[in-house]
């Protein structure tokens, strides 16, 4: 019996792997340079839109990779803005229908002037991640950056100073900042004391376009994100779970009982990190606080 078989030369299956090895490496260079804004992400779809090579970088990349590319959008913004925008996670930016692609290209064009204005950005992650010590570094090294300063009813810890770590305010006065609206979130940490952010000064900055950088826990990122969609959320990891414990336990400032109840809190916490627009690792704080300050302007397209 005779017959053809479907497998391919063994030489145009080399060729074809090589091919598509070129392909992802052109895709990655081209999402490199957006992402440090070499390109705009609109110039790259306007390239793919050019009626040239629908084999080239830009029209074959998926329209999630491009946007996920852009400083400032992660995987959960992303899927966020094709599903308002009505474009599937499958699309290739030069595959889009002309009211596909008109509508992303609102979309970038509306992104690029919000860049203009202030943005807030928000930094949460785990207990004892650092985010106290990398919101610390960005006070001392970048002073441009205007950093909320929340008001809680736990005392001060050592070191920690009024009006600049924290406003340290009474039970009583954090009720009568409740009562009369004063606070963007509040919550109530570890089942014991009370953290909340002054809405005032915030909404201030942004109306004159600067942007700011709000430091507080999981519970104040997901009430900052009801009432701010536009927020963006940063969510601070630890390199490794033993260095999480480690740090929890060398800092030296809760009893046995209380660093216990913060390891099985940090255990949630970090379950949370898929509600993010954006993860930084905190293993070099330096490193840190430069990722985290880039957010305050990765609006631009």
């Amino acid at each position: 019996m005779t017959g053809s078989s479907t497998t391919p030369p063994e030489v145009d299956r080399v060729a074809a792997a090589q091919a598509a090895v070129a392909a992802r490496r052109a895709r990655a260079v081209v999402k490199k340079d957006v992402a440090e804004r070499r390109r705009t992400p609109l110039s790259v779809a306007e390239a793919a839109w050019s009626g040239g090579d629908p084999r080239s970088p830009e029209s074959s990349m998926r329209v999630r990779e491009l946007l996920t590319s852009i400083p400032g959008v992660g995987p959960l913004r992303a899927d966020r803005a094709m599903a308002e925008l009505g474009i599937a996670a499958s699309k290739r930016v030069g595959g889009l229908g002309v009211r596909q692609r008109t509508r992303l290209r609102s979309w970038m064009r509306d992104r690029s002037t919000a860049a203009r204005t202030g943005r807030l950005v928000v930094l949460a992650g785990p207990t004892a991640v650092g985010k106290g010590t990398v919101s610390r570094h960005i006070r001392e090294q970048y002073p441009e950056v205007l950093l909320s300063v929340s008001a809680t009813t736990r005392p001060p810890r050592p070191g920690e100073v009024e009006g600049e770590h924290y406003y340290f305010v009474s039970d009583a006065d954090f009720d009568r900042m409740i009562d009369e609206g004063e606070f963007l979130e509040w919550a109530t940490v570890h089942n014991a004391s009370r953290y909340g952010t002054p809405r005032g000064p915030i909404d201030a900055a942004l109306a004159t376009g600067r942007s700011v950088l709000l430091e507080i826990d999981l519970q104040g990122a997901r009430a900052v994100r009801a009432s701010m969609p536009e927020a963006l959320l940063v969510f601070l990891l630890p390199p490794t779970w033993e260095e999480l414990v480690r740090r929890l336990i060398g800092r030296g400032t809760e009893s046995s009982e209380e660093q216990a109840r913060r390891l099985e809190t940090a255990k949630v916490e970090l379950a949370a990190v898929g509600e993010f627009d954006v993860e930084v690792v905190n293993d070099d704080v330096a490193r840190a606080a430069a990722a985290v300050v880039a957010q305050l302007d990765a609006g631009t397209v």
